[in-house]
């Protein structure tokens, strides 16, 4: 499309990014180079080169530079975020003790405000234009409330995924506040959209089913960790598809130890699995999956996990990605003594994974995850003129996998408004933002006291407090992922 007309726009707000390498990622993979890109109120309208434009459009100049879609994080625990970096030499193990059985209950609605403040500001910041909150932490409805009143701050795009490890899902799914809240928060639009977020033990009753249930009568999709070693494992597919609730809107959150016979069933529903590979690389949810998944086909989309960890960062998410995913495949090589000549996964199809593969996981493929008219505008400038690292592109997808970082974000679009220009929030209140996060941080190491404050960061945890189950809401175990430690 090469113009437009400027008739029909004349009293809307009219951006054009001029002469930028334009990655659009629509089905050609199409690559424009001195390109540009038009965007009418909340729409691509058009995307090519020496493009018309009416009288008053913004130019901002993308030379030197890469657009790109916003990028689409499937899965990210949002609450934590105020405690970023705390945990960074856990184990799962530990990560599990203090936020499931000891200190996770401790944290007040205004904490998880907090969290879902800045980890929505860091968001936008590193070009994730939309976020799922795996919001596992709601111990109460107030809990909720507050982690929406901070995704409504925010000018992000969203998926509000509710959970409550604290309580088994079969309860706080049948809970009156919970549909209450439900009628009240969730009229699901495009700037919110809304998932249940739990897990399933494998316990052979099956108790989730009554959960399942709910997400079917509320249609609503199920996001689950799947395939997490000493969590959740085959027996939790199998009761999922016998039971009738594995379908195509399902998100698998690292299938990272799950069996052929679980994948296939995933390919067979039409599920797809979020990627988590900086976190599954260091704290042992299982190898990273991407490389089992493409052996079975199943649908990739990227996620940073968690910043009490790890970088939330979606341009690490795809480093990390693809170097485990090539690691593994020279490794299985090696092994049977061959070579590796020519790597099977290529840069553009991680960049894909973060863009339009979350968009498909969400089903917002028609409205994002690609840079082409008709789409909402949700556009990212990969610039750095002040980088020695932003010269020469010569391979624009390596380029945007192993070169660039967050740091080189110069313009975000979100729904056609600028929230980042010239590598700068617009409009974020980061002084306020500060100012609740180190209440939490305050209050949180008041309640621990110092002494568990700081061991916390570095803890000696025995094992058996979680082996087998780190879901206080049951007392089924399953001993299946430590057999060779109990024989």
């Amino acid at each position: 499309m090469s113009s437009i007309d400027t008739q029909s726009v004349s009293d809307t707000p009219v951006i054009v990014f001029r002469h930028g390498l334009v990655l659009t990622m629509d089905d050609a993979h199409t690559v424009i180079d001195d390109g540009d890109v038009l965007v009418v109120g909340t729409d691509i309208a058009a995307v090519g080169r020496n493009l018309e434009v009416p009288d008053g459009t913004v130019e901002i100049d993308a030379s030197g530079g890469i657009l790109m879609p916003g990028m689409v994080d499937t899965h990210r625990h949002m609450w934590q975020t105020a405690m970023r970096g705390y945990g960074s030499d856990w184990t799962l193990t530990q990560y599990f003790v203090w936020n499931y059985l000891e200190h996770g209950r401790k944290f007040r609605p205004q904490d998880i405000y907090a969290g879902n403040l800045l980890s929505g500001l860091e968001a936008l910041d590193s070009g994730v234009t939309t976020s799922v909150d795996w919001s596992h932490g709601l111990s109460t409805v107030e809990h909720a409330e507050a982690a929406v009143d901070a995704l409504q701050e925010v000018p992000g795009r969203f998926v509000f995924a509710y959970g409550n490890i604290h309580a088994g899902p079969w309860e706080w799914t049948a809970s009156p506040d919970f549909r209450s809240f439900v009628e009240r928060r969730m009229p699901r639009s495009e700037m919110l959209g809304f998932q249940l977020a739990f897990d399933v033990t494998g316990d052979p009753a099956f108790p989730e089913k009554a959960a399942f249930e709910v997400a079917r009568e509320l249609e609503v999709p199920v996001t689950t960790h799947a395939g997490v070693w000493g969590a959740t494992n085959d027996d939790g597919i199998r009761l999922m598809h016998e039971n009738g609730f594995m379908t195509p809107s399902t998100v698998y959150v690292h299938a990272a130890t799950l069996s052929d016979d679980s994948y296939q069933r995933i390919a067979a529903t039409g599920g797809t699995a979020s990627v988590s590979a900086e976190s599954e690389s260091s704290c042992g949810q299982g190898y990273p999956s991407s490389w089992a998944l493409r052996r079975h086909g199943i649908p990739i989309s990227l996620s940073v996990d968690t910043s009490v960890w790890w970088s939330a960062d979606a341009f690490a998410a795809m480093r990390a990605t693809v170097s485990a995913d090539r690691a593994r495949e020279h490794h299985e090589a090696h092994g049977l003594g061959e070579t590796v000549t020519h790597v099977a996964l290529r840069a553009q199809e991680v960049v894909d994974w973060a863009t339009r593969g979350g968009a498909k996981a969400l089903g917002l493929d028609s409205l994002v995850g690609s840079l082409e008219p008709g789409k909402r505008a949700d556009v990212v400038l990969v610039k750095n003129d002040d980088s020695p690292v932003m010269f020469p592109i010569l391979q624009p997808y390596g380029h945007v996998v192993f070169q660039a970082q967050r740091g080189d974000v110069d313009t975000v679009l979100v729904n056609g408004k600028v929230v980042k220009r010239d590598g700068k929030l617009v409009g974020a209140d980061l002084a306020r933002a500060r100012e609740v996060v180190a209440d939490t941080i305050d209050y949180l190491r008041g309640e621990l006291g110092e002494q568990e404050w700081t061991s916390g960061m570095s803890p000696d945890i025995p094992e058996s407090k979680v082996l087998d189950n780190p879901y206080t809401y049951t007392e089924y175990a399953d001993a299946s992922t430590h057999s060779a430690e109990r024989v």
